[in-house]
């Protein structure tokens, strides 16, 4: 049973450090280690707002707004 718990979050909810770096430009490590000091400060709500934001993540085709293609004068 914890075999499959741990897998599932394995899947989908790791990510989430790796697309904050990305945004930021510094290394993954340096937001885990955000998160797990920010865990210790602040009595594990981090966690809460890590998986929040793993949740986002996997549905963010929801949240992208569309945005028309304008055309140009090329194509009146």
């Amino acid at each position: 049973m914890i075999q499959k718990i741990v897998f599932f979050f394995e899947l989908k909810s790791f990510g989430v450090c790796a697309w904050w770096a990305r945004k930021l430009g510094i290394s993954s490590s340096k937001v885990r280690l955000g998160f797990i000091y920010s865990s210790f400060i602040a009595l594990g709500s981090p966690l809460l707002i890590y998986l929040i934001m793993a949740w986002i993540l996997e549905h963010k085709h929801y949240f992208k707004l569309q945005r028309r293609r304008r055309n140009t004068i090329w194509e009146l």
